[in-house]
């Protein structure tokens, strides 16, 4: 047996002799960054060899890892082996993280309660939200948030599948440990903070994307992540909380949103319920951006609606110094004469840059010419000498990077201006795919809504800048919040708007962009910066 200390705290770890170091720290709760579910590639799941006999340093692992961290005795814990008895440092603590809890909420008719109290919860990939809400007067009496602990197995839903894909054994069964567990410990800390025993909650109402719903339900997601991509239900669910280990009372049940499809979870049913768009006779559209860019537009009766992979750029991930919106996270930049200027959540020493801080960077790279609309930085070479943006840019060989801060170094290269191209391109697409198959143009939308933990924290300039939404929405854009959560809040007050909810998901039509006409062309189109 091998057996890790790790020095913050005096933890130890025993593992099998030869095990991989990434798996023994999960599997003993130790929090180690992995994005990539452990297929060394992000290079995010670094710590520190303070001592101990592990595998020889492999070509991919010493790519990832710069000189002087390797010097350092920085390892990426999912391409190394452990032997014997190793001391480590972890390199990355879990900070406070800005999450959203609450959203607009329209008029609605209450149900009458006399007694109890109800749970609502919005199940994301990145983050979760719990409330306990007071069943005869429907106050909110508390709430909680924490990141999905299920970002163990992988930051996106992919890469989840992907896991259950891989350990056909235990994957579906540790996935749902994981939310259940993190729902649990939600609902202790908002009773304890109203004061209300678990036994009296009578009704919990959960919102979230289909893989999500799957993993809760302990159901085999895997379908969802091959051709033809069908979940194993679409319509709402309900069952007895016990059931899968959610601790409330005997009789509390669980009722779970209805979905659409594999890529338009109930998060959206419940967002398009709460923005009216069954109701709707203008033409709007709604968008949630994240992970994924789901997007629904109202015209002429129609309730059309399609789900664009954006990938993880815009929520920090797959970025070379990226990291979710915590504290020391750069939310917001702007490049001027006399240098960068930086906007720091938690007013600290910057560390990384989260998905909002990646985008105005990059709308301010192409605002100074430092970045082509094409995606390119400008060649350093051409730039004179008394140019105050030439000191910015620096070679790694041949490649140019943009120095955002120096101490610490965080650089923005030309691998993240890709990336956040490439979410631009997936979401822009799928915005003007929708527009097509309605037969309308740009100016004729009347509004545009943005949903969500992410969209809440972009101002527009962001999103038109790096040319997400254009420009000419700019001043059509309403933000309305957490919307997920309010649609499980408004199904757990009504029975109607429940009814009303299951069947806005019957009539939302899914369209495939990959099936979409010239849709290839649409997406290249979509990739151009804007210019300035």
């Amino acid at each position: 047996m091998a057996e890790i200390r790790i020095r913050q705290g005096n933890q130890k770890i025993s593992c099998p002799d030869g095990s991989n170091l990434l798996d023994a720290l999960l599997e003993g709760g130790a929090f180690v960054d992995n994005p990539c579910s452990g297929k060394g590639i992000c290079g995010k799941c670094k710590v520190k060899l303070l001592s101990g006999k592990v595998s020889a340093m492999t070509e991919t692992e010493a790519g990832l890892l710069k000189e002087e961290e390797i010097k350092a005795g920085i390892r990426l814990s999912c391409l190394t082996e452990i032997y014997g008895e190793a001391e480590i440092e972890l390199l990355k603590k879990e900070g406070r993280h800005k999450v959203l809890t609450r959203g607009y909420m329209p008029e609605f008719q209450m149900d009458s309660y006399e007694s109890g109290y109800g749970i609502v919860i919005d199940i994301g990939t990145t983050t979760v939200v719990t409330a306990l809400v007071e069943l005869a007067t429907g106050k909110e009496l508390a709430n909680a948030s924490m990141i999905n602990a299920q970002k163990h197995y992988g930051l996106d839903v992919l890469t989840r599948i992907t896991y259950e894909y891989e350990h056909p054994d235990r994957g579906v069964r540790e996935l749902q440990d994981a939310i259940v567990h993190s729902i649990n410990g939600m609902i202790g800390e908002v009773c304890e903070e109203a004061d209300v025993p678990r036994g009296e909650i009578r009704k919990i109402h959960v919102a979230a994307n289909c893989t999500m719903t799957h993993m809760l339900l302990g159901v085999d997601a895997r379908s969802i992540g091959r051709s033809p991509y069908r979940p194993e239900f679409i319509k709402a669910q309900t069952c007895m909380a016990r059931e899968i280990g959610i601790e409330a009372a005997e009789d509390t049940k669980l009722y779970c949103l209805p979905q659409v499809s594999a890529y338009i979870g109930a998060d959206i049913v419940a967002g398009a319920y709460v923005c009216e768009l069954h109701k709707e006779q203008k033409n709007v559209l709604f968008i949630d951006i994240g992970t994924n860019g789901e997007i629904v537009l109202v015209s002429n009766g129609r309730i059309l609606c399609c789900s664009c992979a954006a990938g993880p750029a815009l929520e920090g991930m797959n970025i070379s110094s990226g990291m979710r919106a915590a504290e020391g996270a750069i939310e917001d930049v702007e490049i001027t004469e006399k240098g960068v200027r930086l906007k720091v959540i938690g007013d600290q020493k910057p560390v990384g840059i989260c998905g909002s801080g990646i985008l105005a960077v990059v709308k301010e790279l192409l605002r100074t010419g430092l970045v082509k609309k094409t995606g390119v930085f400008v060649k350093k070479e051409k730039l004179k000498d008394e140019d105050y943006r030439k000191a910015m840019i620096r070679l790694n060989g041949t490649k140019r990077e943009f120095i955002l801060h120096e101490n610490p170094e965080i650089l923005v290269t030309q691998g993240d201006v890709r990336q956040v191209q490439l979410a631009k391109g997936a979401i822009l697409s799928g915005f003007m795919a929708l527009l097509n198959k309605a037969g309308i143009s740009m100016d004729d939308l009347d509004k545009v809504m943005i949903a969500g933990q992410f969209g809440a924290h972009l101002p527009a300039d962001s999103l038109t800048g790096v040319g997400i939404l254009p420009e000419e929405v700019k001043d059509k854009l309403v933000y309305v919040g957490n919307s997920s959560k309010t649609g499980a809040y408004m199904t757990l007050m009504s029975k109607r708007v429940k009814e009303e909810v299951e069947a806005l998901a019957e009539e939302m039509e899914y369209m495939e962009l990959a099936e979409t006409d010239n849709y290839e062309r649409i997406f290249t189109e979509s990739m151009i910066f804007p210019t300035f």
